[in-house]
């Protein structure tokens, strides 16, 4: 947290020193295309000056003419590129060190009498600006008193609201701030106009300057309380505390107060009354405080930040990433105070190209980064919080979120890194590591990124086109939701879904490959060889595969059926193209290729009989046996179970003689599936009706037959003996 608030105020620092450069440079640029005519239209009136100027002129021409001639031949050499880098460094380095020491001789200067000012100028323009101070001072506090109690009436009426509400709130304390800044601007302009020693209608250069200070450095401040919100706590947006909110926003305050300020108005004014050392003394004075308080400010949160980055570390289990922001942790205050002296000392060395450089790029590193940190911690938080689809739609669709939570994680991951190699490329661009744009507008970097791109969208499609059509098959499927599919047709659907996911996987990468450049026709060749091997190697599963095509379009069997094939009798619970899983009465799976099969039966195709064998005792009456079936077969029909029996009960016959009983025989014919039913009710009828009118049932039967000799027993025969 206090990270993001510190770069937030390097970011409004360094937004007030860059268009102050700016300025800056624009002013030097002028005065100079103002002196160089002037001086020149001197030597060319006065003769001897005239005169020497020609002669100096021809003196040079011949050894530049000479010198475009014959130019040197290039020593390319890596002895020689060392050497020029060296030197380059070296005079680098000591311009550095002599233009820092100007710029100390300058701030020396106005103490020690080396410039001179004009009294009655600076008095006048004194008074002329003590007005304008003035009236901005009184006009922007009674603007503030006015704005404030509007702003708090938007806070109150944003308070416990929605994101949205509060956004707007924001907006509205933005405008009614900014109203109060544009008014006291517009004062200030009128009294610039109107009043001062010598009223005549014209504004002073240096009342402009002060004004269009006042609205750069005001409009900034305002920016750092829309976003930190010290005293509007309902309108805040950043997780941060009552406390932190008002150490930021007074820091960044005055920051920008002090710098804008400065180099946006007493700098300049300084140079145009004074002189331009003087100007050049209140810069130096004025960032070497700047730099000063920076380097405090990072010292005081030193621990917080470290704080911070650890519990980040260990939220992300010290992975890779968390490692590296530990790492960055225990040291990012010498990195913060580097940067700030480094800024300081490139600011002594050149501050009209080095600087801005310098400003910019952080700026767009910050920018660039923060974008980034936003992008990935939204994903971060999509991935952590999960996918969540609507109650209709997982109804209708009941693995389409199982199956999004198993791809989406993976491709925000990819997103994810994608854009931390954005970041570190855009940040790279900034400070002129390499030419990245440069390099992507040639030929062959259109090529690369074009193939990148093609190759990542193919992915993309491939992974959608499998997601679309496993949610089509799988609502296809779904009993709850349209027609109730057949066997048929969840059989071929599913072997469809496996097909197609096959095929496009194998296609999806052969393109991904032939976009980023591979020669994808030895790879074919490579799997044509391979397939040949196989079959030449796995018959088996040639015959497999080749045995379940006919199974299919033959439609033997179909998932949910009750079948036995190669001796195992079960239900269908899983058909592809090369095996069949079935399920036994006891729960047990069996997996059967279908090289073993060379029978087939299905018991729930078309139609379906239930026989019923009765076995009853000879003292039975035959017919009264029959009568007792039929009557069973009634009670049957009179069930839940009449809308599956499509057919009269065969009549029933004898078909059998035991030792012990006649067996009887009767068929009810039934919907294909339901004979097990029916049966079961028809069985359990049979013998409840056996039972209520005595017909008596098969028992084992002992036949004694008297006046045979006892068994011999081998005890008595040997006594005697």
């Amino acid at each position: 947290m206090s990270t993001m608030r510190f770069w937030l105020l390097l970011v409004f620092l360094l937004s007030v020193v860059a268009p102050v450069q700016a300025q800056q440079a624009g002013a030097d640029a002028s005065a100079t295309s103002t002196t160089a005519p002037d001086e020149l239209i001197r030597i060319l009136e006065d003769d001897a000056a005239r005169t020497a100027l020609i002669e100096r002129l021809r003196q040079a021409a011949p050894d530049n003419v000479a010198a475009e001639e014959a130019p040197a031949t290039p020593d390319l050499s890596i002895a020689r590129q060392l050497a020029e880098y060296t030197r380059n460094v070296a005079e680098s380095a000591s311009a550095s060190v002599r233009s820092f020491g100007v710029a100390i001789s300058s701030f020396a200067d106005v103490f020690t009498g080396g410039v001179n000012a004009d009294a009655q100028a600076v008095r006048d323009l004194a008074i002329n600006l003590s007005i304008v101070i003035a009236g901005l001072g009184v006009g922007y506090w009674l603007f503030r008193l006015f704005a404030k109690s509007l702003n708090w009436r938007i806070a109150n009426g944003a308070a416990g609201k929605g994101l949205v509400r509060r956004v707007m709130g924001i907006v509205a304390v933005a405008l009614v701030d900014g109203g109060a800044i544009l008014a006291t601007w517009a004062l200030g302009y009128v009294l610039a106009l109107n009043t001062g020693v010598n009223p005549t209608g014209r504004m002073g250069i240096n009342q402009s300057l002060l004004l269009n200070a006042f609205l750069i450095v005001e409009v900034s401040k305002l920016a750092a309380r829309l976003v930190l919100m010290p005293r509007l706590t309902s309108l805040r947006l950043l997780p941060v505390t009552d406390e932190n909110a008002a150490y930021w926003s007074f820091w960044a305050a005055r920051m920008i107060s002090l710098v804008g300020y400065t180099f946006l108005f007493v700098a300049p004014m300084l140079n145009s009354v004074v002189s331009r050392a003087a100007g050049g003394a209140a810069q130096i004075l004025v960032m070497a405080t700047a730099v000063t308080i920076g380097i405090i400010i990072v010292l005081q949160n030193k621990s917080d930040v470290r704080a911070w980055l650890y519990g980040i570390s260990e939220r992300r289990n010290n992975d890779g990433w968390g490692r590296l922001l530990a790492a960055f942790g225990q040291h990012w205050h010498v990195l913060a105070i580097a940067y700030l002296v480094t800024l300081l000392v490139v600011w002594f060395s050149n501050p009209d190209t080095a600087l801005p450089f310098m400003i910019s790029a952080t700026v767009q590193s910050l920018i660039a980064i923060a974008i980034g940190s936003m992008i990935v911690g939204f994903i971060g938080r999509f991935v952590t919080a999960g996918l969540s689809l609507p109650d209709d739609v997982r109804q209708r669709l009941p693995l389409l979120e199982t199956r999004l939570r198993a791809f989406v994680p993976g491709v925000m991951t990819f997103v994810r890194w994608v854009v931390i190699v954005g970041v570190l490329i855009s940040i790279g661009q900034t400070w002129s590591l390499f030419d990245f744009a440069g390099w992507v507008g040639t030929d062959e970097g259109l090529a690369v990124a074009g193939s990148i791109v093609s190759a990542a969208l193919i992915v993309l499609v491939a992974i959608i086109l499998h997601v679309v059509v496993s949610s089509w098959v799988e609502y296809r499927l779904n009993t709850k939701v349209g027609r109730v599919p057949t066997s048929r047709e969840k059989t071929l659907l599913n072997l469809f879904k496996n097909a197609f996911t096959v095929a496009l996987a194998i296609f999806a990468l052969m393109l991904a490959l032939a976009q980023i450049g591979v020669n994808i026709a030895p790879l074919l060749a490579g799997a044509g060889v391979v397939g040949l091997a196989i079959g030449f190697g796995a018959q088996k599963l040639v015959q497999d595969i080749i045995t379940g095509i006919f199974i299919q379009f033959e439609n033997v069997m179909n998932e949910g059926d009750a079948v036995e094939v190669a001796g195992r009798a079960g239900t269908v619970e899983k058909l592809t193209i090369r095996s069949v899983t079935i399920r036994d009465m006891s729960g047990t799976i069996h997996l059967i290729p279908f090289s073993s099969v060379d029978q087939v039966s299905n018991m729930v195709r078309g139609f379906s009989f239930y026989v019923a064998d009765v076995e009853v005792a000879y003292d039975n009456d035959i017919e009264a046996v029959k009568q007792t079936m039929r009557d069973a077969f009634d009670v049957v029909m009179n069930s839940e179970h009449r809308d599956v029996i499509l057919d009269e009960l065969d009549p029933p016959v004898l078909v059998a003689f035991t030792q012990t009983s006649m067996k009887l025989r009767a068929r009810i014919k039934t919907l294909a599936g339901k004979q097990w039913g029916a049966g079961r009710l028809y069985s359990e009828t049979v013998w409840r009706l056996f039972a209520e009118r005595d017909i008596e049932k098969p028992t084992p039967r002992v036949s004694y037959v008297p006046g045979l000799p006892a068994p011999w027993n081998a005890d008595e025969g040997g006594n005697q003996g």
